[in-house]
């Protein structure tokens, strides 16, 4: 089956990968849907767990899609029940908590258990195919309280797919250790195409979250008058969105690659890139439900649930940003840092402020960290990744 596999002079994104990423703007839709529907603790641990859940299946996604050829009909024809898997997940998501648990869960395992089945019988003979069992032991295991919480409900259902998603995250940290197999090596998440294709297909997946505050500002805007203060709120909205894109790609954002090829320990590399992702997309998710609650009260009396919601989002974001710069330059960003720490403490602060003061003052502090990037890029033009070892 060799023929399946993708092969090094094959390091760009497909349009397979780009179509199956479609659905996902879908998915982070419902969540920021869910969350706003759900404006409280439990409701933001809801919207967590499903997010976990998502991002499973993207990286999955990624992964099956950077092993074999996208080109390749058969590889095509195994590809669309997944992505038709994670629409129906994206579309039960609202009610993953209530009636369509059942429905959401059980699209999760089939298209987590099915791909990696699939993977595992046209990896006959690879190398790469034991890293595959590893996997589907772990996410077997998390199937039992995957599933035993969907015929539960309340906090119960919490609990018990918290637990799973956080048995499968400790899988990817602990490098899946499976009885008879062991452990994953060092190089368990080698690259079979090119650190160029993995390194893209993050920055993709994080354009698409990116689509999602931008899909919310212009549909929120547009269903009402374009006053002052509203186009001024859609304003502050834009702006936000546009510091996220620059702050992710200044230096980590757009050397990943490097840093993946110059490594000498991948498994720390992959795993603190996956977790920043799940970090940065949690935040732009909250965001996206900040600025419909900016955009449609930007003078409204402030709500200290809504001001929570405007200030965690950017705090989240920067948050996973300074686990992404680790990642890449074995470092931790002080910016990023100080940035998300002055968020957090000027919650108090803000209460008695209104929403759109509020999204200026968060916008302002993303707007404090592009800044001091520029005057870091300026000071060392040349810096180099170097990845924690």
């Amino acid at each position: 089956m060799a023929v399946l596999l993708r092969r090094p002079e094959q390091p760009r994104a497909t349009f397979l990968e780009l179509f199956s990423d479609l659905v996902f703007v879908l998915a982070f839709v419902r969540l920021s849907q869910h969350l706003l529907e759900h404006l409280s603790w439990t409701g933001a641990f809801q919207t967590l767990v499903l997010l976990f859940a998502m991002m499973h299946v993207w990286v999955s996604t990624a992964r099956f899609t950077d092993l074999f050829d996208p080109q390749h009909p058969l590889v095509q024809l195994f590809t669309m029940p997944i992505i038709f898997g994670t629409l129906v997940m994206a579309a039960a998501t609202p009610e993953a908590f209530g009636r369509r648990g059942l429905v959401f869960i059980g699209a999760y395992l089939t298209v987590r258990l099915g791909g990696l089945v699939i993977a595992i019988f046209f990896l006959r003979g690879h190398e790469v195919q034991p890293s595959a069992v590893r996997i589907l032991f772990w996410v077997g295991v998390a199937a039992v309280p995957w599933i035993a919480g969907a015929f539960l409900t309340g906090w119960v259902r919490g609990a018990l797919w918290l637990t799973a998603a956080g048995v499968e995250y400790a899988g990817i940290a602990l490098g899946f250790p499976t009885p008879r197999l062991g452990r994953g090596g060092a190089r368990r998440f080698e690259v079979v195409a090119s650190a160029e294709h993995v390194a893209e297909r993050f920055q993709q997946f994080f354009i698409v979250a990116l689509g999602e505050p931008i899909l919310v500002t212009g549909v929120t805007f547009g269903e009402g008058e374009f006053g002052a203060d509203r186009s001024a709120a859609a304003l502050v909205a834009f702006a936000t969105t546009a510091l996220l894109w620059r702050i992710y790609i200044h230096r980590a954002g757009a050397l990943l690659a490097d840093a993946i090829a110059a490594t000498t320990n991948l498994n720390r590399v992959a795993i603190a890139t996956i977790y920043a992702h799940v970090i940065m997309a949690a935040g732009i998710v909250t965001i996206a439900v900040g600025d419909e609650l900016v955009i449609t009260h930007p003078l409204g009396h402030p709500d200290p649930a809504w001001i929570a919601v405007i200030l965690a989002g950017p705090a989240l974001f920067l948050a996973g940003r300074a686990t992404f710069e680790y990642a890449v330059f074995g470092r931790v960003s002080r910016p990023r840092v100080i940035g998300a720490l002055a968020l957090v403490a000027l919650t108090p602060a803000m209460r008695p402020v209104p929403p759109l003061a509020v999204a200026t003052t968060a916008a302002l502090i993303l707007a404090g960290v592009a800044v001091a990037d520029a005057v870091r890029a300026r000071r060392f033009p040349s810096e180099q990744p170097s990845p924690p070892g």
